[in-house]
């Protein structure tokens, strides 16, 4: 056996694993499982010409071996750039996926043969070898079912006569050394064939490589020989081994890249309802039904015709797009990322259309062929399960049907237990009675009962029968409300009933977002997919499972008097994405109208509507609002109005965050949001007031006083004396008192700038705390260091003491698991913000360093925005931005402010994806309200310009350090709080 170049078996393998994909190969043509003939692309190739080419060189470098080998390789690469650029242009003009993929393995083809006849004619005088020391080169993995993304690895099997030449190994090596002097990755066994069936026996993924071996040129007799062979000591009789192994081999599959096939980002080739699933499919149906051609599912009663229509349809289109992604990116790349995807749509021809983007478009369209993908599975695999089950022979046969024996169902006589998965006691059951399309997934639900393939195959045939007069009917909307209001799992029901098509049948509007994507990087998934795990952590709140997580909401949740109405508001709150209207608004609209037909009454219909329309806004006011301020709680209060409303509310914004992705949800936004409730419950029950404000202030700073044990009297007044209003009313008694020890030891060391750091694990923050002096652009400074030290801020708490100095808690988003390796990694955030402070290093060129625009978000536009109110504080102007998120944005924007000499009492830094949304409560610099509209206009003009990128002068001006001289401090009213979400 030969490994050329440290090229071991055991790579060879995990190629043809990597490569595994579609259709099977005969012993006589066609071998193209996909094919019906013998594919032939002269516009690709001319190998008349490249053949009369070859022999030139051969001639006019017979003595001369490196001249000869340079020339080889000259024309081969000239006729494979041709033939793979004319490939690509064919692909633009007929859009023709899985022709663009023959064309590719066919000009690949080609060129192997002629090297092939090259090496053994030119280099090895072989031509006259006889028949039996011949060798047989093929084909394996994709390559071997005859299609090639442009990207892909070529894999080759070498088969060897059980006498070989002294040429043979000499000459593959010097074939596979000219294929990867080309530019391909070539993944390579060479094996007799008594080796190739002994390890088909123990290895699952040769045994698949060689199921879809393809003869490309050398002896065929020896091709022949490993397929007859193959078939009768491998394939027969092991058809449920095979079975086991690939669909376990699918589900590991599924779980590494993610178990949903609705990642916003999928993996058109491994991911779920990818290539490599319909692939999966075919190799399954070549060994077990023994099929050569696909067609021949539909004469198996495998597929019936439209479904054989629907695969074809399927792997054309994900052939399309993999095709385009490899030529766009010039690789194999097999993630269908943000930064290609308006370029795959648009090679592809979508348009934008109201509502929905052309590229959005694109991932609908793909995301239904997914889905499509999946339905075709689960229809495969119940016939395959029929079958299997009528295959079995003897004692093993009658074991099987004993242990599949159908029970009865108490209170229905429609369906049936099949060993713990529920199917359909007769054919006709939806056809009698088309309810039993909902009572199906309700009998599943009450009973714990899994579906049987069978009878999801049987209702996704079956959706016909979904008119009008269904969605209207009582019983039929009663078995739907209890399905979503299940105490047991309805996520489970509900995704089942989407997979099927049922879901999006029953409820209209629900299609309409069935497979939709936000071409954004907040959200993770479909829309669709996001309602239900929606609908999924609301269920876990409810069972208690989620206490750890959500504390008030799980204590809420028992409490909630409708909660009828709370779930049905969870599914529909972004029924209504990708409309022209605004979702929150146009969502109200389908929820005013399809709750009374599921039966709930015009009070739960309002609270629902309310719900719909409102759902964004608790967790806007507490990310980009001051919950401190009173006219805050004050407006969200009177848009609440009362305290059902207020838990729902809370409840379903922690479930829609939740579900938005991994990642998005941490500890400080159930801080925020936990804030903001209780506040307004205050309000709304009549205990929220301002009055004793002044008295509370003495009573904390009393309170702060006594808490100092071990200082002296009068250092406990002079320290207590430091501290204004806001700090006292704010602060935790807690941290006041670890502030006083902070700064009691910075003063006893003599520091100007100290840090201290500690992590927040519930939170999934780390507090950094500064001490410094006063300064103007102190905020941009600290969220310059940040930034370029890769932090990002969720909140940082900035106050003003009487002696002219600041004292600022910045909280960043944690990195690590183990406290140690996040104190180490709060430590160096610590140094590097007290270097850029004392001016040892300069904030410019630190940013410029260590920060990178990340290459998604360049994928994105966002308009920027800028909106500046005095009706949302009785203080304060309030300075709403909105643009494309990048490394050191808000030390950008507070310098612009800082400018334009207004001081900044707090902001909200609250990032979704790669659009950011800051929120900043400002003054001018005596203390009153900007109310001038030529000040206002100049203002909007400079911040966005800042978003737009357009100037950069502002960081030349950012100063290298605050120490000296030490600035007058700032009045006393600037208690600072800076709450960020990213």
């Amino acid at each position: 056996m030969l490994h050329v170049s440290g090229r071991s078996n055991g790579d060879m393998q995990e190629r043809w694993q990597m490569q595994r994909n579609t259709q099977p190969v005969g012993q006589d043509a066609p071998r193209h499982f996909m094919a019906r003939h013998e594919p032939f692309f002269p516009e690709i190739l001319d190998v008349a010409t490249l053949r009369a080419r070859l022999s030139f060189i051969a001639s006019a470098h017979a003595e001369q071996r490196e001249p000869m080998r340079q020339a080889l390789l000259a024309a081969f690469k000239q006729a494979n750039f041709a033939g793979r650029t004319k490939a690509r242009e064919l692909l633009a003009v007929d859009g023709a996926g899985i022709k663009c993929a023959e064309r590719i393995s066919w000009l690949q083809d080609q060129l192997i043969a002629l090297l092939h006849d090259f090496v053994l004619n030119e280099v090895f005088d072989a031509a006259k070898a006889p028949e039996a020391s011949r060798i047989a080169v093929t084909a394996v993995g994709g390559y071997g079912r005859g299609t090639l993304a442009p990207g892909s690895d070529i894999d080759l099997l070498f088969l060897l006569p059980a006498k070989k030449a002294v040429w043979a190994e000499p000459a593959i090596e010097f074939m596979l050394y000219i294929l990867w002097d080309l530019g391909f990755k070539v993944g390579h066994a060479t094996r007799t064939i008594e080796e190739c069936i002994r390890l088909s026996r123990a290895d699952m993924t040769i045994r698949t490589a060689i199921l879809e071996c393809r003869y490309i040129c050398g002896s065929e007799v020896l091709a022949n020989e490993l397929e007859t062979r193959f078939d009768h000591e491998i394939v027969r009789n092991t058809g449920p081994d095979f079975i086991a192994a690939k669909l376990a081999e699918r589900d590991q599959r599924h779980r590494k890249a993610g178990d949903t096939r609705y990642l916003v980002e999928p993996n058109i080739k491994e991911g779920k309802g990818g290539l490599r699933d319909l692939h999966t499919l075919f190799w399954i149906a070549k060994y077990f039904y023994r099929v050569k051609d696909s067609a021949d599912l539909v004469k198996h009663g495998v597929l019936s015709r439209q479904e054989y229509k629907l695969f074809q349809k399927s792997e054309d289109f994900l052939w399309a797009v993999r095709c385009h992604m490899h030529f766009l990116t010039g690789k194999a790349e097999e993630r269908l990322s943000f930064d290609i995807q308006r370029e795959i749509a648009e090679a592809l021809g979508y348009h934008d259309h109201p509502g929905l983007s052309a590229v959005e478009r694109f991932m609908k369209h793909y995301f239904l062929v997914a889905k499509d993908v999946g339905d075709l599975t689960r229809i495969f695999c119940a016939a395959l399960e029929d079958q299997q089950a009528k295959d079995a022979p003897g004692i093993s046969g009658v074991i099987s049907r004993f242990k599949h024996r159908t029970r009865k169902i108490a209170g229905t006589l429609d369906f049936v237990d099949d060993g713990g998965r529920i199917t359909l006691s007769s054919p006709d059951v939806f056809k009698r009675d088309p309810i039993n399309l909902l009572r199906l997934f309700h009998v599943a639900d009450i009973n714990g009962l899994e579906f049987h393939p069978a009878a999801l195959k049987q209702v996704t045939r079956s959706l016909s029968l979904i008119t009008p007069q269904l969605r209207e009917d009582e019983e039929a909307n009663r078995l739907f409300l209890s399905i979503l209001t299940s105490r047991r799992n309805p996520e489970l029901i509900l995704r089942r009933m989407n997979e099927s098509g049922v879901l999006g049948r029953f409820i209209p509007d629900f299609g309409k977002i069935v497979s939709m994507m936000q071409f954004n990087m907040y959200h993770h998934y479909t829309v669709d997919e996001h309602l239900l795990r929606t609908v999924d952590i609301l269920s876990r709140v409810e069972r208690g499972i989620e206490e750890e997580a959500h504390p008030l909401s799980a204590t809420l949740m028992p409490g909630i008097e409708d909660r009828e109405a709370l779930y049905v508001a969870v599914l529909l709150h972004d029924i209504a994405k990708g409309r022209p209207e605004d979702h929150s608004v146009a969502g109200a609209k389908v929820a005013r109208k399809l709750c009374p037909r599921l039966g709930l009454s015009p009070k739960q219909t309002e609270t629902v509507v309310w719900l719909v329309e409102e759902h964004l806004t608790m967790s806007m006011v507490a990310q980009t609002r001051d919950l401190n301020d009173r006219k805050t709680i004050v407006d969200f209060a009177e848009r609440v109005q009362s305290l059902d409303r207020l838990k729902m509310l809370l409840i379903l914004t922690v479930c829609d965050i939740r579900a938005v992705g991994p990642g998005v949800w941490n500890g400080w936004k159930g801080q925020l949001l936990r804030t903001l409730y209780y506040e307004t419950e205050l309000l709304l029950s009549g205990g929220f007031s301002e009055l004793s404000r002044k008295e509370r202030a003495k009573h904390a700073a009393h309170m702060l006083g006594e808490a100092l044990t071990d200082w002296s009297e009068a250092d406990r007044e002079a320290y207590v004396r430091l501290h204004y209003q806001p700090y006292l009313l704010s602060v935790a008694l807690e941290d006041q008192v670890r502030h006083a020890e902070f700064i009691r030891d910075a003063d006893r060391a003599g520091k100007t700038l100290a840090t201290m750091v500690r992590t927040h694990q519930f939170h999934a923050i780390t507090e950094i705390t500064v001490l410094s002096p006063d300064h103007p652009r102190l905020l941009t400074v600290i969220a310059g260091a940040c930034a370029a030290a890769g932090a990002n801020i969720v909140d940082a708490q900035i106050f003003t003491t009487s002696d002219g100095r600041a004292l600022d808690t910045i909280l960043v988003n944690r990195e690590f698991p183990v406290d140690e390796d996040e104190m180490r990694r709060a430590a160096s955030i610590g140094k590097l913000i007290e270097d850029v402070l004392s001016g040892r290093k300069r904030l410019p060129e630190v940013i410029a360093s260590r920060t990178r625009v990340k290459k998604r978000s360049k994928a994105f536009t966002v308009t920027p925005e800028v909106t500046i109110s005095n009706t949302l504080s009785n203080k304060f102007t309030v300075i709403e931005v909105e643009g494309l998120d990048r490394p050191g944005l808000l030390s950008e924007v507070t310098a612009v402010l800082s400018d334009l000499s207004l001081d900044i009492a707090s902001a909200h830094i609250t990032t979704f994806g790669e659009k950011v949304i800051d929120t900043f409560y400002v003054t001018d610099l005596v203390g009153s309200k900007i109310t001038s509209e030529n000040r206002q206009t100049h203002i909007a003009a400079r911040l966005k310009a800042v978003l737009a990128g357009e100037v950069d002068e502002v960081r030349d001006r950012m100063p290298s350090g605050i120490i000296a001289p030490a600035p007058a401090p700032r009045a006393s009213h600037a208690s600072k709080t800076t709450k960020a979400e990213t």
